[in-house]
């Protein structure tokens, strides 16, 4: 089975092109499923049952999702090789730009839209800069030099990233994006282990609420003001 970490700002489209990548791959025979991180809420679940889409949908609440993530997918891994899938996707929503739900050894995909600014490459952090794949979405509302410019930054800030504009209404790009990730490589574990988080553990990480440095313990970092 082909796994695929699928990370990416809020509204960045990252299902509606999902969607479509699945629904190609469905039609050339094969068997996708789906497993969505979220924080507090999403209504994908029913939009990948309506396609018949074997999905399972993971809140992390007021955990850290990138903690919830990692604690979570090597379940998800054996449940995607229980069902037969020959892909699994895992979809990130609602992480931080300094986290990563991506793993060593397993294909990275980061979406991102031509609409969020020239300078928001450089503001997200490892879910870009270590994603295989970088897919931009919403290029058809903006001109084609914007869709250069926008491109030229992203590949400023991950110089290896093949990137590939997707319209997840259309569905134009889906198929090409489908033959990028039919090159990943196949999983039975996940071995490789992932790339660091973010430094924790900080007084307000475990529950402190009071403002104060004498309340103030573990990871802390202070601005100069």
């Amino acid at each position: 089975m082909k796994l695929i970490t699928v990370s990416g700002p809020p509204s960045s489209g990252k299902t509606a092109v999902m969607l479509k990548v699945i629904g190609v791959l469905k039609d050339q025979g094969f068997r996708a499923g789906v497993v969505k991180f979220d924080c507090l809420t999403t209504h994908d679940k029913e939009l990948y049952q309506g396609l018949g889409i074997p999905v399972r949908v993971g809140l992390s609440g007021n955990l850290c999702p990138d903690h919830y993530f990692v604690s979570n997918i090597e379940n998800c891994l054996n449940w995607g090789l229980q069902e037969e899938l020959d892909y699994l996707v895992s979809e990130s929503a609602g992480l931080c730009n300094r986290c990563s739900p991506h793993i060593k050894g397993v294909m990275s995909l980061c979406v991102i839209d031509n609409l969020m600014g020239i300078h928001t490459p450089r503001k997200i952090g490892p879910m870009l800069k270590l994603a295989d794949l970088v897919v931009i979405t919403k290029g058809d509302i903006v001109s084609q030099a914007e869709r250069e410019v926008f491109s030229f930054k992203v590949l400023q800030a991950n110089a290896g990233a093949r990137i590939l504009f997707v319209n997840g209404i259309t569905g134009q790009g889906a198929w090409e994006l489908s033959r990028l990730i039919a090159d990943a490589p196949d999983q039975e574990t996940l071995s490789g282990g992932r790339f660091p988080m973010p430094a924790a553990l900080c007084s307000y990480c475990l529950g402190e609420t009071r403002i104060g440095e004498q309340h103030q313990v573990g990871n802390i970092r202070k601005m100069k003001v």
